[in-house]
């Protein structure tokens, strides 16, 4: 006993519990019941009608969330150089969404990736590496797409919704301070890992000094070091081997942000798919200055007020569609997450830690 409860605290994982999902469901359907209670009104359901195209258009859009997990399961696989088949991969994304979801966007699932990987097979240096590459080419894409649609779709097709100004600065707002701390991490981790290792080291040992990571603190020295020897591994890697992780982060970014254009398009015809696609990563990037678990609550009612006008319905039924679709766009891309995981996270805990 004695064995197992020491084996139990060397886990930093310890204090995720599964029990800590109820928080964010709890947050997030309790957005949506309010919404409702001030917005309902019932004839909004009839506009919401299951036919067999709308059946079709929901399985695209599960589709587009299974390619989103194909595509970073495959790019876990490539990162580690062929040591995790696909099931092996697959779960530790399973492990990490299930983190990110109970835990604030700010803070995500990244430092405890580290020992989901570890913990299926890699030594902690390249474990370390692996994630901090995985959280390097999130951000790349966040930072690259973003001034694209910016350019593409243009500031006031953007930000501007209805007829309130200062809606639009406080959308701009939050996506440059979003914009502006993606940035700087992109920045940090193409130096650690590109340029100078060391410094990532550095970083390394500061993030090992939470609460959450301190027992691991003297593990994390040796990792720094490792991390040297990984970098440099990854800096020779050929240019096919940073095409083949570039596209996989692509496929699994792009086929979540789909995802609600196809929600939509089940129940009614769209005409700016484009610009909806380009909300959905403004919207991602202020979710990220979002202090509940997985951004529940602020997504929702984000959603609510960023693509209702995409909803072409009348304007006395539009708040009440646009949070019964903000509601069903979260059962399709966040609960399966919380619920997949409230499944295996345990077994996992069980498995690597309690022997």
């Amino acid at each position: 006993m004695h064995k197992q409860a020491a084996q139990i605290k060397e886990n930093p994982a310890q204090r995720l519990k599964t029990k800590l999902a109820i928080i964010p469901v709890t947050l997030g359907l309790g957005v949506v019941g309010f919404m409702l209670y001030r917005e309902f009104k019932p004839e909004a359901f009839e506009v919401i009608r299951f036919t067999w195209p709308a059946v079709l258009w929901l399985l695209v859009a599960f589709l587009f969330m299974i390619g989103r997990d194909v595509g970073y399961t495959l790019r876990l696989m490539i990162l580690s150089d062929g040591k995790f088949r696909f099931w092996k991969a697959l779960r530790v994304v399973m492990l990490w969404e299930f983190t990110s979801a109970i835990t604030p966007s700010a803070i995500g699932g990244t430092s405890v990736a580290i020992v989901y990987v570890n913990k299926e097979g890699l030594n902690l240096g390249h474990s370390s590496a692996l994630v901090m590459i995985t959280s390097f080419l999130d951000e790349l894409y966040f930072v690259v797409m973003f001034p694209f649609v910016v350019l593409l779709a243009g500031y006031a097709n953007l930000f501007s919704v209805g007829s309130s100004p200062s809606m639009a600065r406080e959308l701009m707002a939050f996506s440059l301070i979003g914009y502006s701390l993606k940035f700087a991490w992109v920045l940090v981790l193409s130096y650690g890992l590109f340029v100078n290792p060391r410094g990532l080291k550095w970083l390394l040992l500061l993030i090992f000094k939470l609460p959450i990571l301190r027992r691991w603190k003297h593990g994390a020295n040796r990792a720094g070091s490792d991390i040297i020897s990984s970098s440099r591994e990854y800096r020779s890697k050929p240019a096919s081997f940073w095409v083949k992780v570039i596209a996989a982060s692509f496929l699994s970014w792009t086929s979540r942000f789909w995802v609600v254009n196809a929600l939509l398009l089940a129940f009614f015809s769209i005409e700016h798919n484009l610009l909806i696609f380009a909300r959905q990563l403004v919207m991602w990037i202020m979710m990220l200055v979002s202090p509940t678990p997985g951004g529940s609550g602020f997504a929702e009612f984000v959603f609510t007020r960023y693509l209702s006008e995409f909803i072409p319905v009348d304007a006395h039924l539009l708040a009440s569609v646009a949070v019964a679709m903000a509601l069903l766009w979260r059962f399709v891309s966040y609960y399966p997450y919380l619920f997949i995981g409230s499944i295996i996270f345990p077994r996992w805990v069980k498995r690597h830690f309690i022997k």
